[in-house]
């Protein structure tokens, strides 16, 4: 089995880079938008949301290329990379929202 290394550029680093930061940039108003039923929150927290676009950015690169790959040489398949790193992506996009769920609950 192929163990890439942290941080090593790969289909799944990619993948991952993508989904962390695109889905960081709305986690958290994402949340204030859904407790407060008002579109409007979405974009309530700008400066928390650009903290959260690169730090989700950069954890899913990282998660991503070491995911990825592993589902990649399983299935045999870039498809599988790609979906592996996508995966990885969303392992800190669902903790910072999860966070923002609790903060804005307590």
């Amino acid at each position: 089995m192929r163990k890439p290394s942290i941080g090593e550029y790969n289909l799944g680093a990619l993948g991952g880079a993508v989904a962390g930061s695109i889905g960081g940039l709305f986690a958290i108003g994402l949340v204030r938008a859904t407790l407060g039923r008002n579109i409007a929150l979405l974009l309530s927290a700008p400066m928390l949301s650009l903290i959260s676009w690169v730090v989700c950015g950069a954890v899913g690169w990282l998660l991503g290329g070491q995911i990825g790959p592993r589902f990649g040489e399983k299935f045999h398949s870039e498809r599988a990379e790609y979906l592996g790193g996508a995966f990885g992506g969303l392992i800190p996009v669902l903790l910072v929202a999860w966070w923002a769920w609790y903060m804005t609950l307590h």
